[in-house]
């Protein structure tokens, strides 16, 4: 469903915009796996994961930034709530979207792992995009 072009737009450090059934739209950091899903981190308790065991549906926009050609790709279908890795995921995520050499940086990274966390999975039943 995401092809390589896709892959490689979603490896950089953008923001993504996930929306929830039934909850507002949010900017994320996201990372798109080998397998074509979509995953972020949150905390167990959070709103999203009540919406989620409601209604497993998602999706996520993600956009290229102001300068670049309007782009961008769009991802819907079910989302899992993972009990494991997000730990994991969060680390990894931290050092693709922030320098973590800056003290304040490391010390939100730390307080991040401190949290009860789980990974939102995302796996595409419908994949949209623009190229302009």
């Amino acid at each position: 469903m995401l092809t390589s072009d896709d892959l490689e737009f979603l490896r950089r450090p953008l923001h993504g915009f996930l929306a929830v059934a039934g909850g507002p739209v949010r900017p994320v950091w996201f990372e798109a796996t080998a397998d074509g899903a979509i995953q972020l981190f949150t905390p167990r308790e959070s709103p999203k994961v009540r919406r989620l065991d409601d209604d497993p549906r998602a999706s996520i926009i993600v956009a290229a930034p102001v300068g670049e050609r309007e782009r961008w790709v769009s991802v819907s279908g079910p989302a899992t709530v993972e009990p494991d890795g997000a730990h994991d995921l969060a680390a990894r995520l931290a050092e693709r979207y922030w320098d973590l050499e800056d003290p304040a940086h490391a010390g939100e990274l730390a307080g991040i792992q401190t949290l009860d966390l789980v990974r939102l999975v995302i796996r595409p039943e419908k994949v949209s995009r623009y190229l302009m």
